[in-house]
Parts: C-alpha cells; sequence; structure tokens
C-alpha cells in the first residue's frame, strides 16, 4: 500500500503485493492533472471506477475496496478474473465452488487480486465480503441464492448480490430468486455482458444524432456462436435449461433489444410484443457427434437431447411513438471456424451499422512446423478451433466483449450508489422472452405477448428440453 498527501489529503493507491510508503509532494502538485485533460473529452461517470485513489479524494469521490465473493470456479469465473484486473478498487476476498477452487485461489493470490480465502458455503462466505457475485451453473443459482437469504436474514449484510446470466433456467425459478432477496433491499445486479462491449456503446453514441433526425432502427440482426460449450452440464439440458437457445440466446435477444432503443430511454423502454423462434438439432444430433458428446462428458442426447441451433425474431413496440422494430437472433453450437463470433448489423431510415468480433488488429500465422509449439489455442481466442494457419487474436477478450465494463458499473453503483445498467428485473424479462422462444418452437408459431393467457402459461412454463424430453420436439439423425 502506497500513500500519497496531496493539498493535506493522506490518499491510498491499494496494491496487496507493496509495502506500506509515505512520501509528501508539495501541495499544488498537479496530481491527475492528465485526467483532468481526459474528462474534458470523455464522459465523467465511465472514468470513477478507473481512478487512482489519490485522484478521487481530490474529486471528493467514495472511496474503499470492495471485496467480491465468487461463487463458481469454473471457465467463467476464471473469464471474469481476467476482467477484474482491469477495474480498480475490487478485491478477491472469497470463493465457493462445487470443486475446490485452489487453482483460481492461487492465481488471485499471485496477481495481488486478494486473500482468495475458499469457503465451504455460500452461507459461510457472505459476512467476509461487501459482494457476491453468482457466476456458477445455472441449475444451482437458486439454492445459491437461498444461502445468501438465509445469512442475511441471520444479521449479516451485503452491498450487492451480481448474478451473470441467465438469471435463472425459468420463470418461476427466477421470480423465487428476486423474492427471496428482495426483502433484504439489497442491490441485484444483473450481469449481461453484450451490453457492456465498447463496440456497443460506440455505435449508439455515434448513431443518436442520426436516430433523431432520421427515426430509430428498424431492424437489428445479433448473432453469436461457437464449436460448443466446456463444460458437461452445459450439454444437460435439465441442468443448463436447454441448449444453445438458453446459453446465447439470452445474449442475442438483449443485445438487439438494447441497440433498437432510442437513446436517453430506459433499456426496457421498447415492449416485446410477440416471439417467433425455431430450435434445431443439427450437428449434435449425428451418430458421430453424438459418439463424441458421450467419450468427453458422459453426455447421451440420442436419449436426452438439446438444441445446438437458434434463430428467430423478438418484435418491439415503442409506446411513445407506437413504431415497430425487429431483433433478429441466430445462435449456434457447430460454428467449427476461428472461434467464438460476435456478429451485430442494424438497419434504419438512410443508416445501417456492422460489427464481427472476429475482425482483430491482430493476427498471426502458424505452420505445421511449428504447431506443435502451440500449448494453449485459446490464449488467443476463446472457442479457438485451430492451432495452426492464420489465426485471429484477440488481446483483451474480456474488455472486447463487455466483461470489463459491466464490472465497472457494477462497482460504480455501489461506490456512488447510483443504478446499474441492468438488475435482476430486467434478468427476469429476458428469461421470459427465452421460454417465449421455447415455446414458439414447441408450437411451431408465433407467440403473442400481449395475449394474458399466454403471460400466465409463461409464468409456470418449463420448455420439452428442459425437462429433458427433447426427442419429442427435434430430430435425432
Amino acid at each position: 500500500m502506497t500513500l500519497d498527501t496531496v493539498e493535506g489529503v493522506k490518499c491510498v493507491h491499494r496494491n496487496s503485493r507493496q509495502s506500506e510508503k509515505e512520501t509528501t509532494r508539495p501541495q499544488n502538485f498537479p496530481i491527475g492533472f492528465g485526467c483532468d485533460l481526459v474528462f474534458g473529452l470523455l464522459p465523467y461517470r465511465m472514468f470513477i471506477c478507473h481512478l487512482p485513489l489519490c485522484m478521487r479524494v481530490r474529486r471528493g469521490l467514495p472511496m474503499g475496496t470492495i471485496r467480491y465473493g465468487l461463487v463458481g470456479g469454473g471457465f467463467y469465473a476464471n473469464f471474469q478474473l481476467r476482467a477484474l484486473r482491469q477495474v480498480r478498487d475490487v478485491e478477491i476476498a472469497g470463493l465457493v465452488s462445487r470443486r475446490p477452487p485452489q487453482e483460481l485461489s492461487d492465481a488471485v493470490r499471485s496477481l495481488g487480486m486478494g486473500e482468495a480465502r475458499i469457503y465451504p458455503t455460500v452461507k459461510d462466505m457472505v459476512p467476509h465480503v461487501d459482494v457476491v457475485a453468482i457466476f456458477a451453473p445455472n441449475f444451482v443459482r437458486l439454492p445459491i441464492v437461498e444461502e445468501i437469504a438465509e445469512a442475511l436474514s441471520n444479521g449479516h449484510s451485503l452491498r450487492a448480490v451480481i448474478c451473470d446470466k441467465p438469471l435463472a433456467r425459468n420463470i418461476r425459478e427466477a421470480r423465487r430468486m428476486i423474492e427471496r432477496l428482495r426483502p433484504f433491499g439489497v442491490p441485484l445486479i444483473y450481469f449481461e455482458n453484450q451490453l457492456h462491449m465498447k463496440a456497443v456503446k460506440a455505435v449508439r453514441e455515434q448513431l443518436a444524432p442520426v436516430s433523431e433526425a432520421m427515426g430509430p432502427l428498424s431492424l437489428v440482426r445479433a448473432s453469436e456462436e461457437h464449436a460448443g460449450p466446456h463444460s458437461a452440464w452445459f450439454w444437460d439440458p435439465t441442468q443448463s435449461g436447454g441448449g444453445v437457445m438458453a446459453d446465447m440466446g439470452c445474449h442475442s435477444i438483449a443485445v438487439a433489444w438494447y441497440l433498437l432503443t432510442p437513446p436517453n430511454k430506459p433499456v426496457r423502454h421498447l415492449q416485446p410484443v410477440s416471439v417467433s423462434a425455431d430450435l434445431s438439432l443439427l450437428k449434435w444430433g449425428r451418430r458421430r457427434w453424438r459418439a463424441e458428446l458421450r467419450e468427453r462428458f458422459g453426455i447421451d442426447y440420442e436419449s436426452q437431447p438439446a438444441e445446438d441451433f437458434a434463430t428467430g425474431i423478438v418484435s418491439f413496440l415503442d409506446p411513445d411513438t407506437n413504431i415497430l422494430s425487429k431483433a433478429q437472433f441466430t445462435v449456434s453450437w457447430m460454428y467449427d471456424k476461428q472461434g467464438l463470433r460476435v456478429m451485430l448489423d442494424g438497419l434504419g431510415p438512410g443508416y445501417a451499422f456492422e460489427m464481427n468480433s472476429l475482425k482483430s488488429p491482430l493476427e498471426v500465422f502458424v505452420g505445421d512446423a511449428a504447431a506443435a509449439g502451440v500449448a494453449d489455442a485459446e490464449s488467443a481466442l476463446e472457442k479457438q478451433q485451430a492451432t495452426r494457419g492464420l489465426l485471429t487474436v484477440q488481446p483483451n477478450e474480456p474488455d472486447l466483449y463487455g466483461y470489463v465494463d459491466e464490472n465497472v458499473d457494477a462497482v460504480r453503483s455501489i461506490l456512488t450508489g447510483a443504478p446499474t445498467l441492468l438488475d435482476w428485473d430486467y434478468g427476469l424479462e429476458i428469461v421470459r422472452l427465452t421460454m417465449a422462444a421455447y415455446l414458439s418452437a414447441e408450437r411451431k408459431a408465433t407467440v403473442d405477448l400481449t395475449d394474458p393467457d399466454t403471460n400466465t402459461l409463461l409464468e409456470t412454463y418449463v420448455p420439452l428440453i428442459q425437462q429433458g424430453k427433447g426427442r419429442e420436439v427435434l430430430h435425432i439423425q
């Protein structure tokens, strides 16, 4: 920890790997002068959580390190750790995982990001952290929330609870999660990284005056694809809640909805009025690939399949203008190219945009002779499918995909009391739209979200695929 004296105030730069040291600067030393220039050019609030503490004292901003407690120790928790390295005023104080997350704990400590003490249960961890971040599999999220509620009932407190997408496997579970924690008044923060992508923010800002002059976007197409999940539970629809629609459809629906929303309007301003979807089992329904799933994960897609491809349209109505707009989504687990690809494009009257996450400023070529020396292709790109040839490299994937900025948004909210972009009520609405997509595919018809009977049905609806009855609606080849 290092201390600087600025205008008579001691200011702390936290770094658990350094010893304490105190220095004194002249009272008129221009600490933060460079940031004064930056703040003249960029939105003030976006940089609060990136400022050194000494600059915060000068500006009267909130101070303090937020102690995160992570629930989950798999791929996603490790990916979030890469994002949190780029966020100020956060330390990893605790970890809970179904499997002892010793490797993750060691990584946190080696990076100087906190003690990362391993706790046996979430209930045991709550008294020692400020925030519980639920990065665990979908089927354990409601039990985790029950543990948090029990700890809060025993007199402990939290500054926030974070849950990554999807909030839950179905509406009934999502509502139960909210009902259990809302009475305690703890902020419930929903993580949907694609809304925080810098490219998404930039296109909204760039097109705001055009949209004002010409009218809003009419159509946004959102796609996310890769070759399939890392973990066995993801492939089990009874545990994950479905297939690729549950896993990635929620991303695409959310980001398309956000891009269609007029600037300066709330994220839920546009009202969903209908959903039409088609779900299929294509690659992973074939005999050869079913055998691979059994060998790698112990998953039997012949008896309990889930979809590996989903596409559809969500229609939205602007209550202020009565303008109808469309969000088209396409997601798959059979994209056997470079790696994870997120594609977005939008059409408005007289203007348009496109985004492709695989368009990187960096490419590398690895020949056959050198390929054996590449130990980890996925260090270049998530879900990387090749170790030789011309490879796309994204130097900072957590930042590219919005994981850094969603954490900055959460920290800013906790320190200042301002609302986050997304909360669990928004997450619940995304679950509702996802369930409507499954219902549409089962019925082979458009689901009318303005119909009261349909909305009543969705409240307790569990898709056949989620029930383990996917053979009734999917083709097994």
